[in-house]
């Protein structure tokens, strides 16, 4: 049918075309159109002009029994809305591949006609979804309809779409994998294997009466919910095991698609059950809104994307609660430890502004520099990691995990807000104080050592460069807020790799093959072996994440050079020791507005680092463990009071009674493993 016959008449005319008769067509094109019409009109104003023309409903009812006739719907219940691959990516290429290249389907399915019939079923669920059940009742009525649930054939095609869900659901939670996620079971009876056997009880009344119908009182219904429950229980086990034991991608889309096969079970085994006519009326309605249903979510990405990535994105943030939980201090003395802590990697930095400086000075490629760049900034950030010290930025993305963490654990009440103000208040001035730390010491440390260098080999190695790190530290010619925004996002891909190394860790569990491993026994030693394991789960994930940390700080300013695009990055502790740099470039000679511009864009660098990437990790976090956003109009307005009542909390360590709470708050839940 093409698109020049869609024209928007009256669902009157078009009812009246079709179905002043009886029509024997087994065409699709009447319901195409009916379906359209109705969209536009109240179902009640319909309901009324079928009620007065009753000869019209019922010849547009026996065109729709003649259309659905020995048509096979188990498709769209086992099918649709239902993970069919195994893996993220191939599940995602189909989705899109079905989205613009529906797959053809077997024309003698209720499937195929549902996807000849319209290209907007989303729209025609909610259209029905919102009808009344009582003018749905009606309307089935009307089209003498109501009781197709109570035929052979119906009840058949559902008890075989539930034998094919609960096959599929028993090969995938036997999986070696799947089931190493559960220990718990070992010494249980398998609640899959039972819920098969309950299964085939009624399987087999079925075959010796067709017309054998289930009541709510019937035992082996009691018995498969009962089966369901403790299915559902296995899957929610692994999911929570998943933060002791890791997961891999392919098993979380195991799980996920056993719950979802489990969950569609629960849905229609009830339609088999009727104690009474209205029952079966009822579940008529039912199938037809569920099939209605699967069908307008079957190729949904952003659904799909949302529910494959939420454990995933629980691991990573749950890997950077922990380390976050090291950066929030609470008292004076934590208060002066981050201080220096953040201090000595000022002192690094200043290093690596020289070093950075030195390498453009090199002849090469774009490609070359980047790979300098790279080893410079990832060299730097790996020894500023490893001896303990602190790059302020680095810190929202560990923090913002630990905000959601503490968050998600807790009875979220105005006393529990109030306490998390506290926590918020600590977050903040860690981060200010790690901020002047590194700061203070970078821009002093270069201008030394770039100082040493002119008085040792009697050049001013600056000059060069010097106009060039000034202009950008000016936004007014410079895009330097674009571009701390770039490294804020690199602060928050940071660490999503340590999230992602952490899991790995845990899940091929690393340091146990490093400590049994038979060759590093006999090179090392068993002891040694232990002591190098336990460094490696340690370290790793933080190694590399500041490893390609580096990598990308390093190369997106060539790489943009290359692809001929103004991209590069801009962090406030290597904008200190650059300002530095250009400062004695230039002989200490530079205009006071341009002084105090640039002195203010480092600040402005370090806002826009800070916001960009705890931002993304605060956002990533609260999506992981399904907290409302809605619930931050609250919390806000709790921590705004907080702060206009405890202002200094904000910026130093005073002493307070909400500081114990949220200590409190902190150890009860990040700290439980």
């Amino acid at each position: 049918m093409g698109i020049l016959k869609l024209k928007k008449e009256s669902y009157k005319i078009i009812l009246e075309r079709y179905f002043l008769f009886q029509n024997e067509t087994t065409s699709l094109e009447p319901l195409t159109e009916i379906l359209k019409s109705f969209r536009v009109e109240n179902f009640g104003v319909i309901l009324g002009y079928l009620e007065s023309h009753k000869q019209v409903a019922e010849n547009f009812g026996y065109y729709v029994i003649n259309i659905f006739k020995d048509k096979s719907f188990n498709l769209s219940l086992t099918e649709a809305n239902i993970l069919s691959e195994n893996a993220f990516f191939p599940e995602l290429r189909k989705r899109i591949l079905d989205t613009f290249l529906p797959a053809v389907e077997n024309e003698n399915t209720v499937w195929a006609v549902m996807d000849n019939v319209s290209l907007r079923m989303v729209t025609n669920f909610k259209y029905f979804r919102e009808v009344s059940q009582e003018d749905l009742y009606r309307f089935f009525d009307l089209l003498g309809i109501s009781y197709f649930s109570g035929k052979a054939s119906v009840k058949r095609d559902i008890l075989f779409s539930l034998n094919i869900l609960a096959w599929r659901v028993i090969g995938n939670a036997m999986e070696v994998e799947v089931v190493r996620m559960v220990p718990e079971y070992r010494k249980f009876d398998n609640p899959f294997l039972a819920l098969q056997e309950e299964l085939n009880h009624i399987n087999e009344a079925f075959r010796k009466n067709e017309n054998f119908q289930i009541h709510s009182k019937n035992e082996n219904y009691i018995q498969i919910k009962i089966y369901l429950s403790h299915c559902q229980e296995f899957v929610n086990t692994a999911f929570k095991n998943s933060s002791l034991y890791g997961i891999s991608g392919k098993i979380n889309q195991s799980l996920i698609k056993i719950r979802q096969q489990l969950q569609r079970i629960k849905d229609i085994l009830p339609l088999l059950v009727a104690d009474g006519k209205e029952d079966i009326s009822r579940n008529s309605q039912v199938l037809f809104l569920n099939i209605l249903e699967y069908k307008s979510h079957k190729n949904n990405l952003r659904e799909f994307a949302d529910e494959s990535t939420r454990l995933l994105s629980h691991l990573i943030t749950n890997h950077t609660a922990e380390t976050g939980s090291h950066y929030i201090t609470s008292s004076a003395k934590d208060y002066v430890k981050m201080f220096w802590k953040a201090s000595f990697g000022g002192v690094i930095v200043g290093f690596l502004c020289i070093f950075k400086m030195l390498y453009s000075y090199a002849e090469g490629s774009e490609f070359s520099h980047a790979f300098l760049y790279s080893f410079n900034y990832a060299m730097g950030f790996i020894m500023i990691y490893l001896m303990g010290y602190t790059l302020a930025t680095k810190q929202p993305a560990m923090t913002a995990a630990t905000m959601a963490k503490v968050l998600s654990y807790g009875r979220n009440t105005s006393k529990n807000y109030t306490s998390f103000a506290s926590v918020v208040s600590q977050l903040f001035r860690s981060q200010f104080i790690s901020f002047v730390g590194n700061v203070l010491w970078a821009f002093p440390v270069a201008l030394l050592v770039i100082y040493g260098l002119d008085v040792l080999l009697n050049s001013n190695l600056a000059t060069q460069e010097a106009d060039y790190l000034l202009m950008q530290l000016d936004p007014f010619r410079s895009r330097a807020v674009f571009h701390a925004c770039i490294a804020g996002f690199f602060l928050f891909l940071s660490g999503i790799i340590a999230g992602f190394a952490g899991n790995s860790t845990v899940y091929y569990k690393i340091p146990l093959r490093i400590a049994k491993n038979p060759f590093f026994n006999q090179l090392i030693g068993e002891k040694r072996s232990e002591a190098l394991a336990g460094y490696y789960a340690r370290n790793y994930p933080g190694i590399i994440s500041n490893l390609w940390f580096g990598i990308f700080m390093g190369s997106t300013g060539p790489i943009g050079k290359f692809l001929g695009l103004d991209i590069d990055i801009r962090h406030i502790t290597f904008a200190s020791g650059n300002f530095a740099l250009g400062l004695y470039g230039k002989g200490f000679n530079i205009p006071v507005d341009l002084f105090i511009i640039c002195l203010a864009t480092v600040f402005i660098i370090g806002f826009f680092n800070f916001i960009v990437s705890f931002g993304l990790s605060i956002v990533l976090a609260l999506r992981s463990r399904k907290i409302d956003f809605s619930e931050f109009v609250l919390i806000l307005r709790e921590i705004v009071k907080h702060f206009f009542s405890h202002p200094l909390h904000f910026f130093v360590p005073i002493p307070s009674e909400l500081d114990d709470k949220a200590a409190k708050m902190i150890d009860e839940t990040v700290s439980k493993k």
